[in-house]
């Protein structure tokens, strides 16, 4: 090797020399190290302690003491990192550095021209004594984002865009030959220009006017353009849509496996349009079931790297607003050639088990299908076949019903978590205006759907990744993984997070076990039972699935925690989920004997992919927040019973009872007393008379406001004191 030539580092190294350069007046043991990677077991603690050595012998690191190294000093670059920022509403801002265990804090005066999202370059300035780096920005690298959705505020001489995020911290200058005719008031576009130095704000130009605040077109179209997401496809996409052949050639049902004389029907929602997934069933003659899961076979219409595919990929999801859906392939494809309609032939990608009445499988298939559904179910008829045991095709529904709640069960008593989470729709009027909010109530129907869904997603997952099973102890020692694939992957919870909350819940006399994965889940389980309908349900069931990691996709298998699958994937929903297309294509080139794909374009895609769906998810909580302040509009003055559903240093967040509407009752307004914000204990405190109010908490409030505008409630607290 030629001298002047710097040694190739593997992933873990990058990972370990990043603990270093946030910390680079100290040096560490591989203990530490181990530490702050949150690595816990000794076997993996060795392969760091290997690391070190190694960085040694590439004279990135010295041996200050025996076994205690530090950064070489000479590097100009040691304390730079390179991050995105996550900023806060107050102003300053966290940058999230790759295999840095803790974020980089930046206070509001260090930040600069650095946005929320953007690529930057920062220096550490120092560490604190609990180890967490503190910095300010170097430069900016790359914006995430360049145009921002806002009010425009119109003078004489000047304009500016007031942002709807509270995540923008500044506005952005207009000048008036910049404007394309917005006016004072309206909801607008505007494009991030130049920031000069030493300014307040950045330049900008309107580039679309969406409409007058308040109304639904303009208020979803904000929301999408917001969050970066498309509200209409661009041209030629929906053509070359048009332009595909979508029939059904015999050509190519010779290719697969055919099923269309097989008992199968869809169930779905009352309002769907594209059905992702059918069910079939038959009775074999050994009193076997065979069951065969049919998902729609995008992949055959998608053609990799065509124009359709690339934008399919660039919105990566389907977005579900209140009042419309934005699909991630257009019409033609997601409602019609795609969509498992009853009585069509229909091209699949199915999963086929053989299982026993104990729900044992004896067999499986994978592979591509042609099948023909004789009848789309929605969840409410299919439900008063489960109910009264009458009704078309009683008996495959019973018989799968009956499989599915027994499959539920073995689920959770070997670890799966059960998080009750409730969905808040509306009822909406031919013009999109709210006429009522309700809770969507998972009965057994929905219960049946996912049970066999997640049947599908974790065998297809097996299916490829049994074959890796120390995939992530070859990963850290730097080997290739056979196989890559899309996993949908769900970390344990953090010990420090889980230790709190722990802790906290001691305080209601409740436990759990936090010595193993399984005992986790178990006690969590048991935890979620005991807390049902008390006082204090709310506040432990948000702060338990606040303890919980957020689930991604991923190449690196680390198992998916909350279901308690090893292996678990995303098979059952390609017509609204691009990693959906990618698991079929790889399944299918596996299939085929294919070589193994490239683990490196595959974990950039589902990054892109996880990084959308994040995008997607927020932005449909705004709409609904949205709609929920709009239905709440003529109601001010009115009072409502509620639960305190969070505190802050600001105030009270209470959701009101039925409809799940949120709003604020901020502690300037409760002139009863003072009240501090009590972080440890979930808590808001009355400093002279010692009122507490907690997550949790029954109380009582009158709507004084409902802003469309910041998509906001204001409540007044009228608790006798």
């Amino acid at each position: 090797m030629p001298k002047n030539k710097k040694p190739k580092s593997n992933p873990l190294q990058e990972k370990v020399l990043t603990v270093f350069r946030s910390n680079p007046t100290l040096a560490m043991n591989y203990k530490q190290v181990s530490r702050q990677l949150k690595i816990t077991q000794t076997s993996k603690k060795k392969i760091i302690a290997k690391v070190l050595f190694e960085l040694e012998a590439n004279g990135a690191l010295v041996e200050e003491k025996p076994g205690k190294f530090k950064l070489v000093g000479n590097d100009s670059n040691l304390n730079k990192l390179v991050g995105k920022v996550d900023m806060t509403t107050s102003g300053s801002a966290y940058v999230e550095v790759e295999g840095l265990p803790d974020d980089v804090y930046i206070g509001e005066k260090d930040l600069g021209v650095a946005l929320h999202g953007d690529l930057v370059e920062v220096a550490v300035l120092r560490v604190k004594r609990n180890g967490k780096p503190i910095g300010k920005l170097v430069e900016v690298l790359e914006r995430a984002q360049t145009e921002f959705v806002g009010t425009l505020q119109k003078s004489l001489k000047y304009a500016f865009l007031v942002p709807d995020s509270k995540r923008m911290p500044v506005d952005l200058f207009i000048p008036l030959d910049k404007l394309m005719g917005a006016k004072d008031g309206e909801k607008v576009i505007a494009k991030l220009g130049e920031w000069p130095k030493n300014a307040d704000s950045p330049f900008g130009e309107i580039i679309k006017v969406l409409g007058k605040p308040g109304e639904n077109e303009t208020e979803m179209h904000s929301i999408l353009a917001e969050y970066g997401l498309p509200y209409e496809f661009p041209d030629g996409i929906e053509a070359a849509a048009e332009n595909l052949d979508v029939s059904i050639q015999e050509s190519e049902v010779k290719k697969r496996k055919d099923l269309r004389k097989v008992t199968t029907f869809t169930i779905d929602p009352i309002d769907a349009k594209d059905f992702d997934d059918a069910l079939s069933l038959q009775k074999l003659k050994n009193g076997n079931w065979e069951i065969g899961v049919h998902i729609a076979d995008v992949s055959h219409y998608l053609k990799e790297g065509s124009a359709l595919d690339k934008e399919a990929y660039e919105r990566a999801t389907s977005v579900y607003l209140v009042d419309r859906v934005v699909p991630m392939l257009p019409e033609v494809l997601s409602n019609f050639a795609c969509s498992l309609r009853p009585n069509e032939d229909k091209y699949c990608f199915s999963a086929i088990f053989e299982m026993s009445n104990d729900t044992k499988i004896h067999k499986q298939w994978f592979g591509r299908t042609v099948i023909h559904s004789d009848r789309r179910f929605t969840y409410e008829e299919a439900q008063e076949v489960i109910e009264t045991g009458k009704g078309d095709y009683k008996e495959e529904i019973l018989t799968l019903d009956r499989l599915a709640k027994q499959m539920r069960n073995d689920r959770f008593k070997k670890g799966s978590i059960n998080f009750n989470t409730l969905e808040v729709k509306f009822k909406l009027d031919e013009k999109g205006e709210p006429l009522g909010v309700f809770l969507k109530e998972q009965k057994d129907a929905n219960k049946l759907i996912e049970e066999f869904m997640l049947l599908a997603n974790k065998k297809v997952a097996e299916f490829i990744g049994a074959r890796a099973e120390e995939t992530q102890v070859q990963r850290i020692g730097g080997m290739k993984d056979p196989k890559p694939f899309v996993y949908r992957i769900h970390d344990s919870p953090d010990p420090e997070k889980l230790q709190t909350f722990s802790e906290f819940i001691k305080k209601f006399g409740y436990r759990i076990d936090t010595t193993s994965p399984r005992g986790i889940s178990d006690t969590l389980n048991r935890l979620m039972t005991e807390v049902e309908g008390k006082a204090e349900e709310t506040l432990i069931s948000q702060l338990a699935i606040r303890t919980m990691a957020k689930a991604v996709y991923s190449t690196h298998n680390v198992g998916h925690y909350g279901l308690g699958f090893k292996f678990y994937s995303h098979f059952t929903s390609p017509i609204r989920r691009y990693p959906d297309v990618m698991v079929h294509r790889l399944l299918q080139h596996y299939l085929d004997g294919g070589k193994a794909a490239d683990a490196t374009a595959l974990e950039e895609q589902c990054k892109h992919s996880s990084d959308r769906e994040k995008l997607a998810t927020e932005a449909e909580r705004a709409s609904i927040k949205f709609m929920q302040v709009k239905f709440m509009q003529d109601k001010e003055g009115e009072v409502f019973g509620g639960i305190v559903s969070g505190v802050s240093e600001w105030g009270i967040f209470v959701e009101i009872d039925g409809n799940k509407c949120e709003g604020m009752v901020r502690l300037r307004s409760m002139k009863d007393d003072f009240y501090n914000f009590n972080a440890d204990n979930y808590a808001v405190e009355g400093k002279k008379y010692g009122r507490i109010f907690r997550i949790g908490d029954e109380v009582t409030v009158k709507v004084l406001k409902a802003d469309l505008s910041k998509k906001q409630l204001d409540f007044e607290l009228m608790n006798d004191f």
